[in-house]
């Protein structure tokens, strides 16, 4: 029913599952989430990631370099060699964070021009992080229009936002902050995303939704963030997983 479109799979802590991510992800699969993308952020564990994908039918696999990450991850040509493999679907995370690293912002805006000419020239979609950042974000995926798409992941911006990158064919992806008691105005974003636009993720190990706060955050939360978009946008949670599960496999080009 559902599809988390954003999760750090190798970074999960499996000591609740005997070390085995067999039993994480089955217990997601139990509460109906049937497909995981396995976001990649660090190009030393490209084959540790290359294995978790190749070992599940239902996991798809990333690559980029976070924004937040190490400044020697910088390599355009590492980047397009490693992202031209078959089984990776989509470039990133990349993005601009000026929120936790506003020191680090000309890195970060060569990285995420780097991973559009990439992603432009292998024509595979963007996942793009951004926080405290919205024009720079905007200007360049302006400058890329029509030549890249892709998704503004766990999202936390305003509508004005949100519309801008929609216009541009963007889709915009909510996680578990959606259900935070001061996400007021993100509940607010999260009813007017077109349907077709709409994806939902856990950005597990993080940002656990409500009642699981505190705790490590996993797929298998995902129907938490789903019963509230569809609270918020008096539809069922089961319209939700299907919609979002549509808009997952158009974006990344993926068969049902």
């Amino acid at each position: 029913m559902f599809v988390d479109s954003h999760c750090h799979l190798d970074h999960l802590d499996l000591e609740p599952y005997n070390n085995n991510l067999d039993l994480a992800l089955d217990a997601a699969r139990e509460r109906g989430v049937n497909g995981f993308l396995l976001i990649g952020i660090d190009f030393n564990k490209f084959q540790q990631l290359i294995d978790i994908e190749g070992k599940y039918s239902d996991v798809w696999m990333s690559i980029g370099c976070h924004p937040l990450g190490d400044e020697t991850h910088l390599d355009k040509d590492k980047l397009a060699e490693l992202a031209s493999h078959a089984k990776v679907v989509a470039l990133g995370e990349t993005g601009l964070d000026y929120h936790y690293a506003p020191e680090k912002k000309e890195f970060q805006k060569t990285a995420f021009e780097a991973h559009m000419r990439v992603a432009s020239d292998l024509q595979k979609p963007l996942i793009i992080h951004s926080r405290s950042a919205v024009q720079d974000t905007l200007e360049l995926m302006q400058e890329y229009r029509d030549k890249v798409v892709g998704v503004l992941h766990c999202f936390t911006e305003d509508w004005q936002m949100a519309k801008a990158a929609i216009d541009m064919g963007y889709y915009i992806s909510l996680s578990g902050i959606v259900t935070f008691r001061n996400a007021d105005a993100l509940r607010e974003v999260a009813k007017k995303i077109p349907a077709d636009r709409l994806l939902i993720e856990t950005d597990s190990p993080w940002l656990a939704p409500v009642p699981h706060r505190g705790k490590q955050n996993e797929p298998k939360y995902l129907p938490e963030v789903a019963k509230c978009i569809a609270d918020l946008r008096n539809t069922t949670i089961e319209r939700i997983g299907e919609t979002t599960t549509e808009n997952f496999h158009r974006l990344f080009h993926l068969t049902n």
